[in-house]
């Protein structure tokens, strides 16, 4: 069985959990053969990886949002679309039992210049039937070049060749779901969509705190994410969610309840069994670990500030940000300048790590995201028996205080971009020696209990066997051993 692999805006280009992930799973399944479609912003990616990819993966095809109409003059011609293509032209603009499949032929089939078809009279005429019915209360001229910049993308992946596959796996819904939904379409293979966050929600939230947008331009942006993802969500076989309130928000966001499942990660605790601890340098000092990249979503700024409250309190506290700050250098720099303006000592920014090396010498580790979903950082911390303070986003709450266990506490849940609660978390774990080392060891029960990549690994081989059975195809993946479960 061939398996493509479609991630947007993560692996193989961008080091973080979810690539992370893509790159154990492939791991996992040495003889399955896996191919990679990478959507990526722009063509300054191309062929740049942050991983080496497994000897099983054939082959990586790239996808860029931020394209132009690579078509050349001969395509720049006027195209009248037909009837039945007008109609679901329109019916994509005004979310109108959106005809996809027709939309699918048009992009793949015919020579469509996407110039001559934004800047075209059937696009035109489309915009002004759905300004009139919605959006008349707002300058058509705005109106229509932002359509154009929200169709952009979307057409160029709708005309994106796709290389032929059994199982689609899309790591998300967006651009990678509408993909998982061609293929369907064209080749008759299967579409199994696993979501970490959930993609219209963080598209949501990350257009709410945008500056680039204002208004009512806001809502448009949001309802193209939500058109894609119940795209995905339809035409999906199974759809995984990290955890219960993750696939309850699926439902709610319109994924049928019979085609969703809980899978949750898991990382290789072995890995971070007998690491390297507390140095002469750390001699003294609480050490507060943050493993992130350093992205506005990770929202490090509330970290530093917060760190600079603590530290004037317990001059014992250090801050280690370990983590990539090459994703957004403008945010980066904007970091180091607080910590800068703010004269606080003692704030480390490592880079790109092997946590191996540094994990061991913490004391409590920190994630003050804004988003997130099931965050491996806080897994791979309780595998070092270290504890955890974290914001009240995606599963934190639920790695942090239990969900199917009565182990109890493994660290402190604040409420996101409060400084001052997060201020407090730090120094309740800098004075509570005994309560740290005892949330510690309740992370690490934990992630022994329900996070070992070995369930995880299993529940894949079943849905992948489940797949290839389904296709008539023979699974070469030898069963998975799972190991005792700890009391």
């Amino acid at each position: 069985m061939k398996v493509c692999m479609v991630a947007e805006g993560c692996y193989p280009f961008v080091v973080g959990g979810v690539s992370s992930w893509v790159h154990s799973l492939i791991q996992l399944f040495p003889k399955t053969e896996f191919i990679i479609l990478a959507i990526a912003a722009n063509r300054s990616q191309r062929g740049k990886y942050a991983y080496e990819l497994p000897q099983n993966v054939s082959a990586v095809y790239e996808l860029y949002l931020d394209d132009v109409d690579w078509g050349g003059s001969k395509k720049r011609h006027k195209h009248r679309l037909k009837k039945e293509q007008y109609q679901a032209l329109r019916s994509l603009l005004l979310d109108q039992d959106i005809e996809w499949n027709v939309l699918f032929d048009l992009f793949r089939k015919e020579d469509v210049s996407l110039n001559a078809l934004l800047m075209g009279e059937d696009f035109l005429n489309a915009v002004k039937e759905c300004y009139n019915l919605k959006y008349s209360q707002i300058v058509f001229s705005d109106f229509l070049w932002t359509m154009r910049s929200i169709y952009l993308p979307l057409f160029l992946t709708m005309q994106t060749e796709l290389p032929k596959a059994d199982l689609y796996h899309c790591v998300a819904t967006g651009y990678a779901g509408v993909l998982g939904a061609m293929a369907k379409h064209f080749y008759g293979s299967r579409l199994l969509i696993s979501e970490h966050g959930i993609y219209t929600r963080e598209r949501e939230e990350e257009l709410i705190k945008a500056k680039w947008v204002a208004g009512i331009y806001k809502n448009i942006w949001i309802d193209q994410f939500r058109k894609m993802s119940k795209l995905a969500y339809n035409e999906g076989t199974l759809i995984t969610s990290l955890f219960e309130h993750a696939r309850e928000l699926q439902v709610e966001l319109g994924c049928p309840v019979e085609k969703t499942m809980v899978t949750p990660n898991g990382i290789r605790v072995e890995n971070l069994q007998n690491i390297p601890g507390k140095t002469e340098e750390d001699a003294g000092m609480v050490n507060i670990g943050a493993v992130l990249r350093v992205t506005p979503i990770k929202d490090v700024k509330t970290m530093i500030q917060a760190f600079a409250f603590a530290k004037e309190r317990d001059r014992r506290l250090k801050l280690w940000i370990m983590g990539p700050w090459e994703e957004d250098r403008e945010y980066a720099e904007e970091c180091f300048q607080l910590v800068s303006d703010l004269e606080v000592p003692d704030v480390v920014f490592t880079g790109r790590i092997n946590i191996r090396d540094y994990l061991g010498r913490m004391d409590v580790t920190i994630l003050t995201s804004i988003s997130e979903g099931q965050p491996l950082t806080i897994l791979e911390s309780y595998a070092a028996h270290k504890p955890v303070i974290a914001t009240d986003v995606g599963n934190c709450y639920g790695l942090i205080y239990g969900e199917s266990d009565d182990f109890g506490a493994a660290g402190i849940v604040t409420h996101i971009m409060n400084i001052e609660e997060i201020a407090q978390a730090m120094l309740d774990m800098a004075v509570g020696e005994k309560k740290r080392l005892e949330m510690g060891e309740t992370g690490y029960r934990r992630v022994m209990q329900k996070y070992r990549v070995e369930y995880m690994q299993k529940t894949y081989w079943e849905i992948y066997r489940d797949f290839a059975e389904q296709m008539g195809q023979k699974w070469q993946e030898e069963p998975v051993k799972l190991p005792e479960k700890q009391k």
